[in-house]
């Protein structure tokens, strides 16, 4: 029988760092952690090599004396725990772990200066052994380099991915943090390259969309939620993007709980929830969202890298974000899209750009108009004549010859309304394409899409009869379904089923790797329960709880509003054009159709007179 030791410290920190330190982002998170729990006001982050050769953190708090370095480097040592009260931590780092395991697979050198001292202390660790050590001049403040991350572990090592990828790694790291703390400054820079810096003291709306994207701000409603009992409230604030500004991967939506990056399934499953009738399949929102929870209400420990937590009521939290989510967009949500599309307002034809009128006839082989007008040739470019009056009055002669004239129907408008803010959709002037309505606003012209917009207008009705009605009333089966799944299957969706209930479907056990499916939501009549069944318990095993029924449930409806919506291609009249305007400006989420495509563009008035070069 092999005899049971204990596992010398070396090796014990090169496990710990096999879950703590797998590449130099994780290393780079612990150390900006760190600067950000010792008061730091501005950080500064140097990167060789994308962190393979090298991760420098500069910071000025209230640094280390030299004994409290040498106890830094120790196992399980921290200042972030006053007592065993665990459940009660605030900091982001609190394990203890990470500069021992660091130190264990790298060249680790601290220099730290508290500010009542007049000169600060060096410690060098290479690969866990203490190679130097001495007084070090900086300023107060701490500053900590890791070089050559695996150097003496080459089965590790040879795992690490290109300087590119490691590079991107440490820049989202960076990013997440620099997003949870406007207060703090931070500096991020690549082989003698600044990546980004942002300022200390700004506000969270402008540290998001600094480091997102410039356009966010404009194109996103601001959210400020509270939720629960009053003496341990849930929080959650944030920028939420319209679903018009969204993405073709969900890299863009950032989490946080307490300050602390995290990628939750349960959050990432109910912000998948809030966009559900907003968003195509295939498309991502645009997000930063910040939960403040009572620390007794969640368990930050539950994973190495503290990127996971367990709240005690997941109900209350998936609540707050679905709803929080869709009471801030319905209340900037007629908002389209903020600027018509860059391609699409440089695709305007100017005086001299345009096709001729000749040009339009060559084109169009059910006349030979322009052939006549040449004598019988086929038109050409070359014969077009280069006196424009002259051409003109040819235009205008073959026009009056041939009575083919542009033909169109009139009919009386209102003026615009004077109020932008009450009547942001103007009055209607025109319609393109039998498509798009032209309207005129106080403040610019707009653009609808007849059909996106009526569209959504469509779904809402049906959604708030449904309110009222109960649209997911339940529809029993004339002979109940029997549907087979994995037992594990089995048990998600039991564990499921009063909520599934709510829904209007009622399900039970029936036997250990079956369900018994007894009833259908109404507004899914017809519909297959054993694809249904599957797909809810695939959901509940990657979102933690029964969200695709919902969805299914939006997307039924946004079928049947799609059916019951107007045609492009139909022709309306000014007054049912104004109507429609009138009731997109009264409904929330009209800014954009059922797939999150807006159903409306505004052109101001200054774009409109530079289109002209009036400006």
């Amino acid at each position: 029988m092999p005899q049971i030791r204990r596992l010398p410290d070396n090796l014990v920190n090169r496990i710990a760092a096999g879950e703590v330190v797998e590449r130099p982002a994780a290393a780079l998170k612990e150390l900006v952690e760190n600067a950000i729990d010792a008061g730091a006001s501005r950080i500064d982050v140097a990167l060789r090599l994308g962190g393979l050769d090298g991760i420098e953190v500069t910071d000025d708090g209230c640094g280390m004396t030299a004994d409290e370095i040498a106890l830094a480097l120790e196992r399980h040592a921290t200042s972030k725990l006053p007592d065993e009260a665990i459940e009660q931590v605030t900091t982001l780092g609190f394990r203890g772990e990470a500069l021992p395991s660091i130190a264990s697979v790298a060249r680790l050198t601290i220099e730290s200066r508290p500010r009542d001292r007049d000169e600060g202390w060096r410690r060098v660790v290479d690969h866990g052994r203490l190679v130097e050590e001495g007084p070090a001049a900086l300023p107060p403040g701490t500053r900590i380099r890791v070089e050559h991350v695996f150097a003496n572990v080459p089965a590790r090592r040879k795992f690490l991915r290109s300087p590119r990828s490691e590079s991107t790694a440490c820049h989202d790291i960076v990013r997440r943090l620099a997003m949870a703390r406007p207060d703090v400054g931070f500096s991020l820079t690549n082989d003698g390259r600044r990546i980004f810096q942002v300022q200390p003291g700004e506000d969270l709306a402008t540290r998001v969309s600094r480091l997102i994207a410039r356009e966010l701000a404009g194109n996103s409603v601001a959210v400020d939620v509270m939720r629960g009992p009053s003496d341990a409230p849930v929080r959650m604030t944030g920028i939420a993007g319209l679903p018009t500004y969204n993405r073709g991967v969900a890299d863009h939506q950032y989490l946080f709980v307490n300050g602390r990056p995290v990628k939750d399934r349960l959050l990432i499953g109910a912000v998948r929830g809030a966009y559900s009738d907003m968003l195509a399949r295939d498309r991502h929102a645009v997000l930063a969202l910040f939960l403040d929870v009572p620390p007794s209400e969640v368990d930050v420990n539950v994973h190495p890298a503290k990127t996971e937590v367990r709240f005690r009521d997941p109900a209350l939290v998936r609540g707050i974000i679905v709803s929080g989510l869709r009471e801030a967009l319905s209340s900037g949500d007629r908002r389209s899209a903020q600027s018509p599309d860059p391609a699409a307002m440089g695709a305007w034809q100017r005086e001299g750009a345009q096709p001729t009128f000749a040009t339009a006839l060559a084109r169009d082989n059910r006349h030979d108009f322009a052939a006549q007008a040449f004598g019988g040739q086929p038109w050409h470019p070359a014969h077009q004549p280069t006196n424009p009056p002259i051409w003109r009055e040819t235009e205008r002669a073959i026009l009056a010859d041939t009575g083919f004239e542009p033909h169109a129907r009139a009919e009386e408008t209102g003026d615009a309304p004077g109020d932008a803010a009450t009547y942001p959709m103007g009055a209607a002037r025109g319609q393109i394409a039998e498509t798009y309505i032209v309207a005129e606003a106080a403040d610019g012209l707009v653009i609808v899409d007849q059909h996106a917009a009526h569209e959504r207008l469509t779904l809402e009705r049906l959604k708030a009869a449904g309110a009222e009605e109960g649209i997911t009333r339940s529809q029993p089966l004339l002979l109940p379904e029997v549907v087979e799944l994995d037992e594990a299957d089995c048990d998600r969706i039991e564990d499921a089923a009063d909520k599934l209930a709510t829904f209007g479907l009622a399900v039970e056990r029936f036997g250990p790797d079956a369900m018994l499916v007894r009833a259908m939501p109404a507004a899914l009549k017809g519909g297959d329960p054993h694809s249904l069944l599957r797909d809810i318990a695939d959901d509940i095993a990657q979102n933690g709880d029964a969200l695709l029924l919902g969805e299914r449930l939006d997307l039924v409806l946004a079928t049947m509003a799609c059916h019951g919506s107007v045609r492009a291609g139909r022709r309306l009249s000014v007054a049912e054009m104004n109507a429609l305007l009138r009731e997109m400006e009264r409904t929330p989420r009209s800014g954009q159709c059922n797939h999150g495509r807006p159903t409306w563009v505004k052109l101001s008035m200054g774009d409109v007179e530079k289109l002209f070069g009036r400006k």
